[in-house]
């Protein structure tokens, strides 16, 4: 075992620690029940996050479902999560607890609890272990997770929740995460981070409050930590080069900023704060490309095609059925005999007698690629997780017999029809695959044509008006219709009561003075149910997650000058002078309000 990983939260590779002295009985599989919470596709062709809780009994259901919920409503708001919701099935296995809470929790002298999990705070109530390193039982949690049919180690991620108000995580093999605090719902991602995207903490020490000290070793594995100076990685066209003097997605530029893998001094990262560093603000440019990949790497772009283990004739349609992502579409190109199919750009089906093949045998190749600007290195770019090719011999001697019986036309998959699609989504249909003809997609919003592509739509492009909106894919007299969500959120704020003067004009921000600290409060809205996630950001900075307050997730954030320290860490620190704060919402459609903003003027 490695060091844990930890700071804001902690990692641990396998997360296998059994608390000492805890009990180690587990309930049987048959105690506890797999519930589908999102499901885009068959689980063996998907990325499964398998999501347990720990420490629930009967009683406390009702709020790991609620953990589950807000835990996953952040997690859509944030990059590349958002943009490839689609690739993830989420599954929830409700395990029933004899007892309720987990070990250790606060402290090392609080009750060991029998839980099937064994989850346990302090590393597994060893002292020598961070209070918030959250464990459990790694045994435990494969054997609950493999209730989930069609998942294994290899296609899913499983993410423990501990029934507990305690700020605490750990990433490694498996990740876990206190369920109720108020910062819990961000240790998720972060703890997604290690253990999905094989990232390292970005804090500059290892126990809080205790510098980390200089860092001594060679230059890091690590994709977002270096030794290297700007120059140099222009130079080797080495780690975040690529990226260098843009606008961080997480604030800031992307530069060189010292700190990071537990040392304060002699190693550095890409961004003052990320997720991997400060809970609350998004993945960086360097993080979120790692993130892609290994998203990505979960499942096959090609999910199906016409087979190609013997030689086709050339008077059929080839198919492909493809991953599409919810927030674009994958590219498809064709070559034969390796020169480009005109026409052939984002079909995924081609009739191969309109391409009038001379007699004799062809090459027949159709490469899918993921263009997403999240990735940016070539080889990340052409690896299998973004780029898969599929090959065909085309014999024009060989005569496709008819089918015995008619060929169907039916639909097979699609975004699911449940649950309303965002305004800017891409949403899909499949069908069935007659030998010799495509069926035609036909693409309706509130009863009015409109233009898709062979398989999708991407509903960004028709700029829908505000409201709902009805899209219906047609296939002959069959159907499946979605509810657009094209409504933005809203948010509202409040803030305690300024000590000097407000100030109102029509048409410009509010301006506030205060003498002291300050509080808001954001408050977002909908028009349809579900949770509404709000966000602020201070100067242009990078969008911080609204979450209350780190010890009350239902108090005001409260601005100082210098700031709260809350268990070695500082919150609210805003500085005196005059600041800007934009803030806005995020729907559960992925529909992102407008941003409205006001001032304040700080004078101590």
């Amino acid at each position: 075992m490695r060091r844990a990983r930890t700071l804001a939260i902690a990692t641990i590779t396998g997360v296998a620690i059994l608390p000492v002295g805890a009990g180690t009985a587990a309930a049987a599989p048959g105690d506890a029940t797999v519930v589908p919470i999102q499901v885009t596709g068959d689980p063996g062709k998907r990325f499964n996050l398998v999501i347990m809780g720990d420490g629930y009994t009967t009683a406390d259901m009702p709020e790991f479902r609620a953990h589950v919920d807000k835990h996953l409503s952040d997690l859509w708001t944030i990059e590349p999560f958002k943009s490839y919701r689609s690739y993830v099935n989420v599954y929830a296995v409700e395990i029933e607890s004899g007892e309720s809470g987990v070990s250790c929790d606060p402290s090392l002298d609080s009750p060991r609890r029998t839980t099937p999990l064994a989850m346990a705070f302090w590393g597994g109530c060893t002292a020598q272990g961070p209070q918030r390193l959250l464990t459990m039982s790694s045994a435990a949690a494969r054997r609950y997770a493999d209730m989930v049919g069609g998942t294994s180690t290899a296609n899913r991620q499983i993410l423990a929740l501990a029934n507990s108000d305690t700020y605490g995580g750990a990433g490694g093999t498996y990740a876990t995460a206190s369920g109720g605090n108020a910062l819990s719902a961000l240790i998720t991602p972060h703890e997604l981070g290690h253990s999905l995207g094989g990232l390292d903490d970005e804090y500059d020490y290892y126990q809080r409050g205790v510098p980390g000290g200089t860092y001594e070793g060679p230059e890091p594995a690590s994709v977002h930590h270096t030794l290297l100076t700007e120059q140099q990685m222009r130079d080797q066209k080495a780690k975040w080069w690529r990226w260098l003097g843009e606008r961080s997605e997480s604030g800031g530029t992307i530069g060189r900023y010292e700190g990071g893998l537990y040392s304060t001094k002699g190693v550095w990262r890409p961004s003052r704060h990320s997720m991997m560093k400060t809970l609350g603000y998004y993945f960086d440019q360097v993080a979120r490309e790692r993130m892609t990949q290994r998203i990505s790497a979960k499942v096959n772009l090609v999910q199906a095609h016409t087979p190609s283990d013997a030689r086709i004739g050339a008077d059929r349609v080839v198919w492909l059925e493809t991953m599409h992502p919810t927030g674009q579409d994958l590219s498809v190109s064709w070559t034969i005999d390796g020169r480009t199919v005109r026409g052939g750009d984002g079909l995924r089906n081609l009739d191969l007698r309109k391409l009038r093949l001379k007699p004799g045998v062809h090459t027949l190749t159709a490469t899918v690629t993921d263009r997403t600007g999240f990735v940016r290195a070539p080889e990340i770019r052409s690896s299998a997780a973004l780029t898969q090719t599929r090959t065909w011999t085309v014999d024009t001697g060989i005569e496709t017999p008819p089918p015995g019986t008619p060929e169907p036309v039916d639909f097979t998959s699609s975004t699911p029809t449940t649950d309303p699609v965002g305004a800017t989504d891409v949403v899909y249909a499949e069908t069935t695959h007659p030998l010799r003809h495509a069926p035609q997609i036909t693409w309706y919003v509130d009863g009015r044509r409109v233009r898709g592509g062979d398989r999708s739509i991407d509903l960004e492009r028709l700029r829908l008006s505000a409201g709902t909106h009805r899209l219906t894919a047609e296939l002959g007299s069959r159907s499946r219709t979605w509810t657009v969500d094209a409504e933005r959120p809203t948010v509202t704020y409040e803030l305690s009561k300024a000590a000097g003067t407000v100030r109102e004009r029509p048409g410009k921000p509010a301006e506030y003075v205060f003498d002291g600290p300050f509080t808001m409060r954001l408050t977002g809205a909908d028009d349809r149910p579900g949770a509404v996630v709000t966000e602020f950001r201070v100067d242009g900075d990078g969008w911080f997650n609204y979450f209350g307050w780190p010890t009350d997730s239902t108090a005001p954030f409260l601005f100082t000058a210098n700031g709260t320290v809350i268990d070695h860490l500082t919150y609210g620190r805003l500085g005196t002078g005059r600041h800007t704060i934009e803030y806005r919402a995020i729907d559960p459609a992925g529909n992102i309000g407008r941003a409205g903003e006001f001032t304040v003027t700080l004078n101590g």
